[in-house]
């Protein structure tokens, strides 16, 4: 498809009022609620989930059914800079409390994290804008998935159906679900147990989650399965057969303990090892697409250059503003990290790293996620790959200890902010693209999305922080009032593993390099078997990150995600045997729900770390495993209720 060929729901010759103050009022309290809400899925599960439709639709209800008056246009401008706060809390979550766990930070200091947010997501931004015309328009093979189902609600909203109804009533329904879990504890937070057979310890559980139950639909069967399966050869192979060969050295602790203790020690650090593959991977099997991408870029930004007049569909921010803004965006990156590190040597080396992997990784995951979505964007992959990049190069400039490890870290922390950024905003662009936004004005908005949250995010991340508590590097908890056990801190599975990773690094310790290897050698055979499905055209695919994510992720967590992926699938095969019309129709009604459920099991979360931080002690009615599950099967009937039985969105 060529840019002549294809015409926009909106034409180029159309004007609609798009950047107008209700869109960004709307757009930036989307923002602010979906990154802080994103903060504590991220901390709680490892994952974020896009935001683009919820807030397509939320602000859809408040342009329509309130204020009774508003364009497709500015209903694509408010999800955009929406959508936004939630890459930036996917960067910060999964690098950030890694200081924190470390003890390099006691807290969370205001401004370092106000500004290593706002530089990331402006240098992701920038890094993404000369890359739209390539990837966006020009690139036939990426589709672009959210953007593409984003453009869809927007039209069929724009045309009278919205169905904002369902995502306030799951937003109730989550919060209640999370209040009973953590508030009145009527429902257990984890099911789970452990029993020896033989020699080996076997665990399972899982987590009574309505969020992680969304995330599950939301991503789908296929990759709620490869995260469970990541789980399983985490918890139920690899553990077993290390607690059978080890068994003397585990003597006196009991079997939930012993399984508890060997993930976090040592299993979980083959997700590093399956991470770096498939980070590697992803950069190899795109790397046709990105040369090309660059070279589109490249001959674009010549004829912009040249061109006097062009289409309102096709008007970018200038490119050489946009080149030149990076200059003093690296700058201030600098000079934070200066005031953070405090040796200019060190600040220095940190930004040129910084630098290169930032825009290496901005084109991966803007790539990428043209291909496969943003649920399989390898950012983690991408992390670590920063982390051994920058930890590598300071460690060859003789950089050690704290000052070194902070500085891999700060690194890490806007490559990978930048990096979702851009992701996040490859998508926006695309839904623009097809419903006939002005570029120049999204990319406004994105700057404006990126700006919002950073004023929330210090202040979540310490009320998460004292209310709930991080787990360790080592299993421990990190922050949280006193008293609080294990189960109910806040598992920061990415920052936790960062975190031992780097500490291992700069302090000289022994590196876990049998379990690196060993998720390494699991990822290679992952990449073959999904090249062999490639080759038979198989709707099934093996994508290696989720695989990856699940194998560092507690089982606990992947249970729930998996539950949430069946009735993706359950939904679809039941409303398949009606139309098309009514598949679509009934998925569309289960995102919108498991989104509600998201967002509301979330505010309830950061609400209730308030009131614990507050000191109000909180009761526990009842503990049971049977009520919480059963409790936990009626949400799973609701949301097939509403996906299934619910009036046309």
């Amino acid at each position: 498809m060529t840019d002549k060929e294809f015409v926009p729901y909106v034409p180029a010759e159309k004007t609609l009022p798009e950047f107008t103050l209700k869109a960004i009022l709307i757009g930036a309290m989307l923002t602010i609620i979906f990154g802080a809400a994103n903060c504590y899925l991220g901390l709680y599960a490892g994952m974020t989930v896009c935001a683009s439709i919820p807030a397509a639709v939320i602000s859809m209800g408040i342009l329509k059914g309130v204020l009774k008056k508003g364009t497709i246009l500015e209903n694509n401008m408010a999800q955009t800079i929406g959508s936004a706060g939630e890459s930036l809390a996917a960067g910060i979550i999964f690098t950030i409390p890694a200081l924190v766990i470390v003890g390099a930070w006691e807290e969370f200091p205001y401004w370092p994290i106000f500004f290593v947010t706002l530089l990331g997501g402006l240098l992701g931004v920038s890094f993404m804008i000369p890359l739209r015309q390539a990837f966006i328009v020009e690139e036939e093979e990426l589709v672009y998935p959210e953007g593409l189902a984003c453009d869809k609600v927007l039209e069929v909203g724009d045309k009278g159906g919205v169905g904002v109804i369902y995502v306030f009533l799951a937003l109730a329904v989550g919060a209640l679900f999370k209040f009973f879990t953590t508030g009145a504890r009527l429902v257990k937070q984890t099911v789970e147990g452990s029993v020896v057979a033989g020699k080996s310890t076997l665990y399972f559980g899982g987590d009574m989650s309505v969020a992680l139950l969304g995330v599950g639909y939301i991503v789908g069967f296929n990759i709620g399965s490869l995260i469970f399966i990541g789980g399983v050869i985490a918890w139920l192979v690899a553990i077993p057969i290390y607690s059978g060969l080890h068994v003397t050295s585990l003597t006196g602790m009991a079997p939930l303990d012993i399984a508890w203790h060997l993930w976090e020690s040592q299993i979980r650090y083959m997700g590093v090892g399956a991470m770096l593959v498939g980070g590697i991977w992803s950069i190899i099997s795109a790397r046709h697409g990105i040369l090309s991408g660059f070279n589109k870029a490249v001959a674009g930004f010549k004829r912009a250059q040249a061109t006097v007049s062009i289409k309102r569909t096709e008007m970018d921010l200038p490119m050489n503003k946009v080149l030149l803004a990076v200059i003093p965006v690296a700058m201030a990156i600098f000079g934070l990290y200066y005031f953070v590190i405090g040796s200019l040597a060190i600040s220095f080396v940190a930004t040129i790293a910084m630098i290169i992997a930032g825009f290496f990784f901005v084109a991966v995951s803007s790539y990428i996620v043209g291909l496969v979505g943003s649920s399989n964007n390898p950012v983690s992959g991408m992390t670590i790959c920063t982390v051994l990049f920058a930890s590598g190069l300071l460690l060859a400039c003789g950089m050690t200890g704290l000052p070194g490890l902070v500085a891999a870290m700060m690194v890490a922390a806007v490559v990978c902010i930048a990096s979702c950024s851009a992701g996040d905003m490859s998508q926006d662009l695309k839904t623009g693209y097809l419903v006939g936004a002005t570029p120049r004005k999204q990319q406004l908005g994105q700057v404006m999305g990126v700006l919002f949250p950073c004023f929330i995010m210090a202040p979540i991340l310490t009320l998460l922080l004292k209310g709930y508590g991080f787990m360790g590097a080592q299993g421990e908890i990190v922050g949280g009032p006193a008293g609080q056990t294990v189960g109910e801190a806040l598992k920061a599975p990415q920052a936790s593993l960062f975190a031992a990773l780097t500490d291992m690094m700069f302090t000289g310790q022994r590196l876990p390099w049998d379990m690196f290897l060993t998720g390494a050698i699991i990822a290679s055979l992952i990449i073959v078997a999904d090249q062999v499905l490639k080759n038979k055209k198989s709707s099934f695919r093996m994508h290696v990150m989720p695989v990856a994510v699940g194998i560092y992720l507690p089982l606990s967590l992947a249970v729930p995600i998996f539950a949430g992926g069946i009735l993706n699938s359950v939904v679809r095969r039941i409303t398949r045997r009606r139309a098309v019309e009514d598949e679509e129709e009934a998925n569309h009604r289960g995102i919108l729900v498991s989104s509600g459920l998201i967002a509301g099991e979330a505010m309830m979360g950061i609400l209730l770390a308030g009131v614990i931080v507050a000191g109000v002690s909180l009761p526990t009615i009842i503990d049971s495993n049977i009520v919480s599950l059963l409790i936990f099967v009626l949400m799973i009937a609701f949301l097939i209720h509403i996906a299934l039985r619910g009036k046309k969105a």
